[in-house]
Parts: structure tokens; C-alpha cells; sequence
């Protein structure tokens, strides 16, 4: 993958991150970030849902008119996570089972519309698509090291396997809601920090760059 669509793939997972930098899809920690599998099931659907969306939306915009844009916008992207719920159920009766009504409420993640509204409506239908992707992959794997923290704290198992003896004691507020707000808040953190670091170290190298050399001593 060259040029553009380098730059795309590279802008979603990391520069421009939904979680790290646009703040977007946050609620989705509470739900099934306490389980690796069910958390790649949803990064899997999201990805799915803002990449065909991204894509249908960015070649159907010219016949959008402007008043019913938002609504256009909404009825595509359900169709993408009905999709996949009607795959789940088919296919993994007992996933869908536990992901319960969270499957269905992806349409109400942030990322699907922003997307839609900040790229598709802007961009050829590949790009979008491609963004689509990187933003899906972004999103997922965010919450994916989340919930390989928490499980593993929480039960000691990651994707269902024990990893640890029985001397480890799982740390209970680990499956709880508000563990998924604090390593969210620690990522964000982090992200931050390094993203801060980096800028720092650029601006020393332009600076040092544009300084005049010493003059040569006689």
C-alpha cells in the first residue's frame, strides 16, 4: 500500500486516531471491553459497517439531496449493521447471545457518522472506503488492548484461556464499568504524552536546522 492510501491507513490508526484523538466511540469500552472475543466480534462489525458505509455513501453523494443528507446517511449505515447482526445470529448464536442489544446499537457509534460526514461526503468512493477501514481498525485495536487488560486482570484467562495459576486473585473492578474509563483515560494519556514528545523533538530539529553555524576560529 503506497501514497495516498498509505497516508489514509496511517492517519486512522494512529495520527488521527477515533479514540486517541477524535474522542469518538468511548461508550463502546463499557460494553464488551471485559472480553477479548466479544470485542473483536464488535471491532470486526464496526470496521465492516464504516468501511461498506463509507464507501456506498461517497458514491450514491451527488443524488443525496442536501436537506436529507443525515437521514440517507442513517438508513445506509443500518443496513451495513443489520447485516451483521443477521450474520452473528446465523453463524454465532451464542456470541450474538452475549452481545445482546450491542450489536444492533452500532449505528449509534460516533465513528460511523463522522466518518460518513467528514470523508465520504468529501472523497471518491476507494478513499472512503479506505478510511472506512483504517478507522474501524483504529477504533478495534484500541479496544482490544483494553479488553486484553481487563480480561486478563479480571478472570486471568485472555480469549477464554487461563494464563495464570490459582494463586492469581482477579482484580473484581476490572469487569466492572468504570475499569474501561480508566485504561481509556491512561491510553489517552499516553497517546498524548508520546504524541507531545514527538512534536517537541521536531520542532528542536527544525530549530537546530535553521540555527547559523559557528564561525570557524582562527
Amino acid at each position: 500500500m503506497k501514497g495516498k492510501n498509505a497516508a489514509i491507513m496511517k492517519e486512522g490508526l494512529w495520527t488521527n486516531n477515533p479514540i486517541f484523538v477524535q474522542v469518538l466511540g468511548i461508550c463502546s469500552t463499557l460494553a464488551v471491553t471485559n472480553n477479548v472475543r466479544n470485542t473483536l466480534i464488535m471491532a470486526l462489525g464496526v470496521t465492516f459497517a464504516t468501511a461498506f458505509g463509507s464507501l456506498t455513501l461517497s458514491a450514491i453523494k451527488n443524488l443525496i439531496p442536501r436537506k436529507v443528507r443525515m437521514i440517507v446517511q442513517v438508513l445506509v449505515l443500518s443496513f451495513y449493521v443489520i447485516l451483521v447482526d443477521i450474520v452473528l445470529r446465523a453463524y454465532a448464536p451464542a456470541i450474538s447471545k452475549q452481545l445482546g442489544p450491542y450489536v444492533g446499537l452500532i449505528i449509534t457509534n460516533c465513528i460511523l457518522m463522522g466518518r460518513a460526514e467528514a470523508y465520504a461526503a468529501a472523497n471518491k468512493p476507494w478513499p472512503s472506503f479506505v478510511d472506512g477501514v483504517a478507522n474501524g481498525l483504529g477504533y478495534g485495536a484500541v479496544l482490544t488492548a483494553i479488553a486484553v487488560a481487563r480480561e486478563f486482570l479480571g478472570f486471568g484467562s485472555v480469549l477464554g484461556l487461563r494464563l495464570v495459576g490459582d494463586w492469581f486473585t482477579p482484580w473484581t473492578i476490572m469487569i466492572m464499568a468504570p475499569s474501561a474509563f480508566f485504561l481509556v483515560a491512561l491510553a489517552l494519556w499516553g497517546s498524548k504524552s508520546l504524541g507531545a514528545r514527538a512534536e517537541a523533538k521536531k520542532k528542536a530539529a527544525k530549530a537546530a536546522a535553521g540555527a547559523p553555524a559557528p564561525a570557524a576560529k582562527s
